[in-house]
């Protein structure tokens, strides 16, 4: 490989599985800067890219990644900083699974000194989708009731962690003791083992939940929104279940409920300081130990179609990063 090449994982065609390809490393354009990449943290989307079912897919042929820890590297045209040398990190929705890539410079966030780059290529769509979710979307307050579906996941693990910063309760569902530990750990006060626990009536028996957050969807959706207490919102994150539920009107009537559907990067099209200003607020928190990524494997780039693997197959717990 030339200094003028690269390593970059492409997705060729919708249904295919990328592949590791050697090309031209980019130059950044104006407004933008160039960043050798560190780490970049595989999400349930990147999955979803592959089969052309995200609504954000780029066209074909296009390198993956969407969040990436690294160091600047070049500056393009009307870009002043962070100068070459500076640790940083992006969410840039493609781009990061490459030795090198070129985002806007309004999107970087300079990192401080000695951040562990795969803590901070874990941190962004994780804890971000969490703490605008929970905070600016559902206005969680201290002393409510948390339900967390799919709690030991990437951004489920997260919203348990957030969750009890803001003084909640935290109810944590998963699958399998092993799953609901890495839970514990994280701060949840009440487990269900959802392979063997009935969810409505466990949440019930605990005095019923305040706020729902789902990324998984489908029969612990229904079965959440029937363990609600009256006001209670149910953000709708994700549908790692393959199933989108269908809500009948009427309980949301009964109830006063409220569900809220919850894009993270749909933010950064109409309200992008509301990500920016929680990044922010996410890096500090982590600069003060508050909250610590829990990244359970690390492989490196030639392995991140194994990583993909490992989140289909549901095997990993919080965040799986490819290094470079």
């Amino acid at each position: 490989m030339s200094q003028k090449t690269m390593r970059a994982l492409r997705c060729m065609t919708k249904g295919q599985l990328p592949v590791l390809q050697e090309i031209s490393r980019p130059d950044p354009a104006k407004g933008e800067l160039r960043i050798k990449v560190s780490a970049c943290g595989l999400n349930f989307a990147d999955l979803l890219m592959v089969q052309g079912s995200y609504q954000d897919t780029p066209p074909y042929p296009f390198t993956m990644g969407m969040e990436v820890s690294g160091v600047v590297d070049a500056l393009g045209e009307g870009v002043s900083g962070p100068p070459p040398g500076t640790p940083v990190m992006v969410f840039g929705g493609q781009g990061g699974l490459a030795d090198y890539a070129c985002f806007d410079a309004a999107r970087v966030s300079p990192l401080p000194e000695g951040v562990d780059m795969q803590e901070a290529a874990a941190l962004q769509v994780a804890y971000g989708t969490s703490h605008v979710a929970l905070g600016y979307k559902a206005g969680l307050k201290a002393g409510e009731t948390l339900l967390v579906l799919g709690a030991a996941g990437g951004v489920g693990l997260t919203a348990v962690e957030i969750g009890k910063l803001m003084g909640a309760t935290v109810i944590a569902c998963a699958r399998g003791a092993d799953k609901l530990a890495v839970a514990r750990a994280a701060g949840a006060d009440h487990l269900i083992d959802t392979e063997t626990d009935d969810l409505r009536d466990a949440v019930r028996a605990l005095g019923g939940a305040d706020v729902v957050y789902d990324p998984v969807g489908g029969e612990l959706f229904k079965a959440a929104l029937r363990a609600c207490n009256p006001e209670a919102r149910l953000l709708t994150i994700g549908y790692a279940s393959g199933d989108v539920p269908q809500i009948p009107a009427n309980i949301l009537l009964v109830k006063n409920l409220t569900v809220m559907g919850f894009y993270w990067g749909g933010y950064l099209a109409f309200a992008p300081s509301v990500v920016t200003e929680s990044l922010a607020e996410l890096v500090r928190w982590h600069a003060a130990g508050k909250i610590k990524p829990h990244v359970s494997h690390a492989l490196p780039l030639d392995q991140a179609t194994e990583g993909m693997e490992l989140l289909r197959a549901r095997k990993s717990t919080g965040k799986v990063v490819i290094t470079l």
